[in-house]
């Protein structure tokens, strides 16, 4: 063969294995687990006003029970859905987590194993068939059609990465480190203003205390001890602060029979009444005057409101979280004697009692105890 045709047969076998080459060459290709690393989890979801519902469940292994909550935009208002429709007062809670889980990014691929899921904290807590440690907390966006804008299970935070923690999105294997301080909480007291009351305590008077045992069966009460107490009281600055700072961490809806009595300032007894009151510790009296199994107390302010608190029962089974019932009255001869502006006054209970009237509050039983003392 001619030197030259040797030439170039040699650079021919040669181009054919370099070819070859780089065909097979481990190295230049990217291993499928690292394939979306650094690419954004919903590219589509660019505005945070788009999102009209977002739910939140979060998991305590203590207990092994999920806690779901969540808060949607109906008819003009938004309202906690899962905890039959009660106001948000703070309308840009939504916006502002939704702010904070947009544009979030798959950082660093963690694993795409589900022996793994457990240990970074993103099961997820709705999983019937997984087991009881290592849930994480699900958080879903949608948007006013009920579509899914973003859907992520927040996990534990990254082992050595600060402000980084891991993420899965629901129905994938893979496990990403992703750095954000999203942390949507699932609790209906951190959606809504927490403040029973509205009440300042500069402008409270007066304080009574009234404890008494019920005769159910009789509908009268006995053993009644009553305590006034004033500013000159030992006890009336711990009193008036935790009346001031006094926060829900929860309700339950009245009947709609009761709560529309309630705001016409008329409580009649029916049978739907009775057995409402009666399963959150009140009872209605022949005359129908409403007691508690707890007692209560008036709270008399300048401007003439006087709110009354009615003690109930045990809420449910968070500890010993207690069942509170409120309404308010206005007394013109009260705001005369404190000087207050009876006007004022008049309006503010009017307002107040129809707020209260749908709802049976739950406070914490730390609450509860600072005011029984």
């Amino acid at each position: 063969m001619p030197e030259a045709a040797k030439t170039l047969a040699f650079v021919a076998v040669a181009v054919a294995l370099g070819i070859g080459a780089a065909m097979v060459q481990p190295e230049a290709a990217t291993p499928a687990i690292f394939s979306d690393q650094g690419a954004e989890f919903y590219p589509k979801f660019t505005d945070p006003q788009a999102a009209k519902t977002i739910e939140v469940v979060d998991y305590d292994e203590s207990t092994a029970t999920a806690t779901p909550l969540k808060v949607q935009f109906d008819r003009g208002h938004w309202v906690i859905a899962s905890h039959s429709d009660y106001p948000v007062e703070i309308g840009d809670r939504l916006a502002k987590t939704a702010a904070a889980l947009i544009d979030l990014k798959k950082d660093i691929v963690r694993s795409d194993s589900v022996q793994d899921q457990a240990q970074l904290g993103v099961i997820d807590p709705l999983d019937p068939k997984a087991g009881l440690a290592g849930r994480g907390k699900r958080v879903t966006l949608r948007d006013a059609h009920g579509e899914v804008l973003a859907d992520y299970i927040l996990g534990k935070p990254a082992e050595g990465k600060p402000g980084y923690r891991y993420v899965r999105v629901p129905g994938d294997k893979r496990t990403y480190a992703v750095k954000t301080d999203a942390d949507p909480s699932a609790k209906f007291a951190d959606w809504v203003n927490a403040g029973v009351l509205r009440i300042a305590g500069s402008s409270i008077r007066k304080i009574n205390v009234n404890r008494y045992n019920i005769d159910a069966a009789a509908g009268r009460i006995g053993n009644v001890d009553r305590i006034t107490l004033t500013a000159e009281s030992p006890k009336w600055k711990p009193m008036v602060a935790t009346l001031d700072n006094l926060k829900i961490v929860d309700v339950r809806p009245k009947p709609p029979s009761l709560a529309k009595g309630l705001r016409d300032g008329q409580l009649e007894l029916s049978l739907e009444t009775a057995v409402s009151l009666r399963q959150k510790g009140y009872f209605l009296s022949p005359e129908g005057r409403l007691f508690a199994s707890e007692g209560d107390m008036s709270v008399e302010t300048a401007n003439g409101v006087v709110y009354t608190l009615r003690f109930g029962d045990v809420a449910g089974t968070s500890g010993d979280n207690r069942n509170l019932f409120v309404t308010t009255g206005f007394d013109q001869a009260r705001a005369a004697s404190y000087g207050g502006d009876a006007a004022v006054g008049e309006r503010q209970a009017k307002d107040l009692n129809a707020r209260f009237a749908g709802w049976y509050y739950i406070i914490s039983g730390s609450d509860f105890q600072k005011l029984r003392q």
